[in-house]
């Protein structure tokens, strides 16, 4: 039996611009927090399947990932994606790196035997921003008891530019486990005798990346398998709310996560640089107006104008309408209202 993690898409050296040093600080600690867990949970081999750079690189994330990486003091198995290609003037491909890592550069599929883990790796690398399907054909042809794949590729669409993967290929590829990267939330599917993988990224770096992040441990065996392991890092949560039920969906106090959240529902609408103030306890919280005013949906009903005699057929039809139907008829009422206010429409 053999322990991987497998992690990806940590995005060093992000910009992360409007979210302060403090976030910046975390993602920068994300290597730190892999060798942890690398640590507890003794793992034989490290899978990193690519953009661990956000692009350009400083010096001092090159010397944090040569430390950490030569910490690990097991096998460390790379793959450069879209974001950290391996061009010329790229992190893998002008700096020195410690033994226990090696690096897929190539866009074509190689790889290395590992005697006294009984396993083979295979893998390729991006070379430019965008990639071919590089499974397509590929199988697995090895002596050793496993064989491991590691890609930074796109298993949502046929034809992306990243390196597209199909269950059909992961299923013909004779591969234990195949760990990709490059989307940013966790997700799996098994595919013949294979199972495929990807972890999202360890750390949201924005409100399209919601909630609980981290990296999957795999256990390779008679069956694999892959347990999520959540990372302490700071998360990002994108709520809406009625403006009462706001004291109710706010966070513990001293909480570093980041709330964005909704005011939504009828009623004056909100002094926002108020209720920022109110809640300053609070300093990762953002607070966006989308609340509509009341409406008198039959006020003008049955006026000499278009207008009311347009609500006029509607309250009669409501009148009239048996209970099921009442709803719908309501709904097109305040839509309707909405529309002539120039108010946006949200559709339930």
């Amino acid at each position: 039996m053999m322990k991987i993690l497998h992690s990806a898409d940590w995005h060093l050296d992000s910009p992360l611009q409007g979210h302060g040093e403090a976030l910046r600080q975390a993602l920068a600690a994300i290597p730190g927090k892999i060798l942890e867990i690398v640590r507890e949970e003794k793992c034989d081999l490290v899978l990193l399947a690519g953009d661990l750079l956000d692009g350009a690189y400083t010096p001092r994330s090159y010397q944090n990932l040569y430390n950490i990486f030569k910490a690990m003091e097991v096998p460390v198995f790379i793959t450069p994606g879209n974001h950290d290609f391996a061009a010329s003037d790229s992190i893998w491909m002008q700096e020195m790196w410690p033994e226990n890592v090696h690096i897929f550069r190539n866009p074509r599929i190689e790889s290395v035997a590992l005697p006294q883990l009984g396993c083979r790796v295979y893998g390729a690398g991006f070379s430019a921003m965008d990639c071919p399907g590089l499974l397509e054909g590929f199988r697995a042809d090895c002596a050793e008891p496993y064989a491991i794949g590691v890609l930074h590729a796109d298993p949502t669409q046929a034809r992306s530019p990243y390196c597209p993967v199909t269950q059909t290929q992961v299923a013909a590829s004779g591969l234990n486990y195949l760990a990709l990267g490059h989307i940013h939330k966790a997700g799996s599917f098994q595919a013949g005798q294979t199972l495929c993988a990807w972890p999202g990224c360890p750390m949201g770096r924005g409100y399209d990346e919601e909630g609980a992040k981290g990296v999957y441990i795999v256990t390779v065996g008679e069956k694999t398998q892959i347990l999520f392991r959540e990372l302490n890092t700071p998360r990002f949560y994108d709520w809406q709310c009625g403006l009462q039920e706001l004291d109710n969906v706010l966070p513990p106090v001293g909480s570093g996560d980041y709330y964005r959240i909704t005011l939504t529902g009828e009623g004056e609408t909100p002094d926002l640089l108020a209720l920022q103030a109110r809640f300053s306890r609070f300093p990762n919280l953002l607070l966006r107006d989308r609340t509509t005013r009341p409406v008198n949906l039959w006020g003008n009903a049955g006026e000499d104008s278009f207008e009311g005699l347009y609500f006029g057929l509607l309250k009669q039809a409501l009148d009239n309408a048996p209970v099921e139907e009442q709803e719908e008829i309501r709904l097109a009422a305040e839509i309707s209202r909405q529309l002539l206010e120039g108010q946006e429409v949200v559709l339930p």
